[in-house]
């Protein structure tokens, strides 16, 4: 483990649209120690050719690819297993930083002393842009805040792996898999801390947002239930205030 490298994972599959823009503004971070795990899960729009061409002219970027389409999960569990940082990000393909993300969150989780930090965020178009709806955090989150709101977002999370082991932040199989791991980490004693900035920005794509809706509340549904045995009772309490939350944070 390399003692002040960031590495950051990324699954890619059929991004090429987004991929050279997204690497960029890891590039363009200002925090310079990092390595860029990209793990292809069998693309076939030329995402891994992509990768290996922006990986010859930055050693930094380390182009993966998977044997078998596993699905997102899959794809960052094996950019976990590859990663020689102590410090773990994770960042969509399609998603991306402010170029001082990893500075300043990296400063946030040390003054801490936290294993666990996320950040604020931005919905955005296709194109990239923001359109000003901020998604403002917590100072701090715990299991039971976690379970009625679901603020953390994949890309502005940061691990510290001196202070959380690897086999905590693997991903299981299911569908809203991030979701279910920041639980996972959360139930085992952690408390993740949310520095409220603005760091990212979360593509959103613009149809089927009705659709997108109702996969969610059936993937909510399924963690409550399924992946942490709730109660019936239980199950309904949290998920009240996670519609609530949700509705708000996307209106």
């Amino acid at each position: 483990m390399k003692y002040d490298l960031v590495s950051i994972v990324m699954p890619v599959y059929n991004a090429g649209a987004f991929l050279e823009k997204t690497v960029e503004t890891v590039q363009g971070q200002t925090f310079k120690n990092w390595e860029l795990i990209a793990v292809d899960d069998c693309s076939t729009d030329g995402s891994f050719e992509a990768l290996c061409a922006l990986a010859e002219k930055d050693g930094r970027i380390r182009p993966v690819r998977q044997e078998h389409n596993g699905g997102a999960a899959a794809a960052r569990n094996r950019g976990v297993a590859l990663a020689q940082g102590r410090y773990l990000a994770y960042l969509d393909a399609d998603d991306l930083w402010a170029a001082a993300k990893l500075e300043k969150e990296l400063a946030f989780l040390t003054e801490k002393q936290a294993a666990f930090a996320f950040t604020g965020y931005e919905f955005g178009d296709c194109n990239g842009l923001g359109n000003g709806k901020i998604v403002h955090v917590p100072e701090t989150l715990t299991y039971k805040k976690a379970l009625s709101r679901t603020v953390i977002f994949t890309t502005t999370v940061l691990f510290d792996l001196q202070k959380i082991s690897r086999d905590l932040v693997c991903m299981p199989q299911v569908k809203s898999e991030d979701t279910a791991t920041w639980w996972k980490i959360l139930r085992s004693g952690y408390t993740a801390y949310g520095l409220d900035e603005n760091l990212a920005v979360y593509r959103r794509p613009a149809q089927s947002l009705s659709s997108n809706k109702l996969e969610a509340i059936r993937r909510i549904w399924h963690l409550y239930r399924g992946q942490e045995g709730l109660s019936l009772f239980t199950s309904l309490y949290h998920f009240c205030f996670w519609a609530l939350r949700a509705v708000a944070r996307r209106v």
